[in-house]
């Protein structure tokens, strides 16, 4: 067994070597090190005692809870592969993910039982046994999580060596990407990748023993799961966890549990600036901001600062966790750069033809490998190559570098469109549009233009009390932006359609427009 990479292994060895430290501060109370190890140990034994083996699939579809953490270590314990699935889903999307991994054990929260019952889980094939965390549910179809587990209570489970990790290359998690188009991908990550990762955040993070995370962001997620938690049991920290984002709430357990290092997304941050001033009033412990997830503005890093937060800069991907960093005065120095390559990997920039792209200014694919990089879409070969070209991932992400090694976003490769023979990437038009006074938000996508093939059609979120006019935002576009970059149309929304992560889903935009 590879324990060096496993993420049981390092909760076992902080258990022995700090037990009484605080490893999770959740909704309902704490637990230590020695703990969380004991509990880790009660939840493999049920495992095993179900029929649960190495290679074997537990899906879960749970919030920011202690059995979440638990359930993701006994898998590692036993080398069973973790798959968290969205809670925020419908029956169906559930009904899919399902089919794709094929799970043996499905373990759901008990508020999530009405996504679960138009499933008839009792009918599935091949055969899935299923538990809930919380009270049983009435008819007793399902197994109760906690009762399973208390019988299980000071047991270890038994371990061969064909049970544990005993290659790096090994599956530990199977994480499905948000699906903004198209039926999610199921990203098969490694205990390679979960260690380098975690390598890499505890330097972005300046992790050590001492700090308290504060996890607001879903842990079926990346962010959450393998840049903020898993790094931190690296590290032996804290873990602080959040069942949903509540801004007045991340304020108050900020100062009242010390956190220390934090991650949101834009988002995010903008519902705590909205907060009262006296209300975000104690944030002296923070030592470690991060936001990512999408476009970051200038103005945005800028009003994080003075309200508190001060921010550095991270971009990634399901398949890749962090990616690129930048510190916080890299982010203001140098607006609109996401920063450069984290220490464990190699990034470079790829055209069209496959060749790199070496000339600062040029537009190119963000292209990475490593220990970091995934090891396949699962089941999905055809895509799985398509993906790891070459031996590199292709992140689907178009970026240009300056001469110094920072890299800036200009869109994602499907987003891009032309309009009238020349490539137009949205993120520079809406890096213009969301400069302007009276605009919130912005979100661009090509569409089909009698003329020109292609134009852009922007849509905007004016800020409060504001309301521009379509020419007014076109004119602006004029003045700093080349005539083909113009959009063709404006229209003004509330609000955007968006991923539990807040990415606009730019498709839904337009349907709804079609629609409307």
């Amino acid at each position: 067994m590879i324990k060096s990479m496993n993420v049981a292994w390092w909760v076992q060895r902080w258990a022995e070597l700090n037990p009484a430290k605080t490893a999770i501060h959740y909704e309902h109370g704490q637990v230590s090190y020695a703990e969380l190890h004991a509990r880790c140990e009660a939840v493999a034994s049920w495992l095993q005692g179900v029929g649960i083996e190495k290679g074997d699939r537990v899906a879960v579809l749970l919030d920011n809870c202690l059995e979440f953490i638990e359930l993701y270590l006994a898998c590692a314990r036993l080398g069973a592969v973790f798959v968290p699935f969205n809670f925020r889903l419908a029956a169906p999307e559930i009904h899919y993910l399902l089919g794709n991994c094929r799970p043996r054990l499905f373990v759901f929260k008990e508020t999530l039982t009405h996504k679960v019952a138009p499933l008839a889980l009792k009918n599935h094939q091949p055969p899935l046994l299923a538990a809930v965390v919380g009270q049983p549910v009435e008819g007793g179809e399902f197994l109760s999580y906690s009762l399973q587990v208390a019988a299980c209570a000071g047991q270890k489970p038994f371990l061969t060596s064909s049970l544990a990790p005993a290659d790096p290359e090994e599956p530990q998690v199977i994480m499905y990407t948000s699906g903004t188009t198209g039926h999610p991908k199921g990203a098969v990550l490694t205990y390679q990748k979960s260690f380098f990762n975690s390598l890499n955040a505890g330097i972005f993070f300046q992790l050590a023993a001492d700090d308290v995370m504060l996890i607001i962001l879903p842990l079926y997620h990346s962010g959450g799961l393998f840049i903020q938690a898993t790094p931190s049991l690296y590290q032996g920290a804290t873990l602080l966890l959040h069942p949903r984002f509540d801004a007045r709430l991340a304020c108050r357990d900020i100062a009242r549990h010390g956190v220390t290092k934090f991650l949101g997304v834009p988002t995010v941050y903008r519902a705590l600036l909205a907060l009262p001033a006296a209300q975000r009033s104690d944030l002296s412990s923070l030592k470690v901001c991060a936001i990512g997830g999408e476009q970051v503005t200038p103005e945005l890093l800028l009003e994080c600062r003075q309200g508190g937060f001060t921010a550095r800069q991270i971009m990634g991907q399901t398949e890749t966790s962090i990616l690129l960093w930048a510190s916080e005065e890299e982010s203001l120095q140098r607006p609109g750069s996401v920063g450069r390559p984290v220490f464990h990997a190699e990034v470079q920039l790829r055209g069209e033809d496959g060749r790199p792209v070496n000339q600062p200014g040029q537009v190119g694919e963000i292209v990475a490998r490593g220990p970091v990089v995934m090891k396949e879409y699962w089941r999905d070969p055809a895509r799985s190559e398509r993906a790891l070209k070459g031996g590199w991932l292709h992140t689907g992400d178009l970026a240009r570098r300056d001469q110094d090694g920072y890299y800036y976003l200009v869109g994602r490769f499907r987003d891009m469109y032309i309009s009238g023979g020349e490539n137009v990437y949205p993120a520079e038009v809406e890096r213009v549009l969301n400069n302007h006074p009276q605009v919130e938000e912005s979100a661009v996508v090509g569409e089909p233009h009698e003329t020109w093939g292609e134009a852009g059609h922007a849509f905007v979120i004016p800020r409060p009390g504001q309301e521009p006019s379509a020419e007014d935002i076109r004119d602006y576009c004029r003045q700093h932006l080349a005539a083909f970059k113009v959009p063709g149309r404006v229209t003004f929304c509330r609000q955007f359609p968006r991923t539990p992560l807040g990415k606009v889903r730019k498709f839904l935009l337009l349907e709804e427009n079609r629609l409307a």
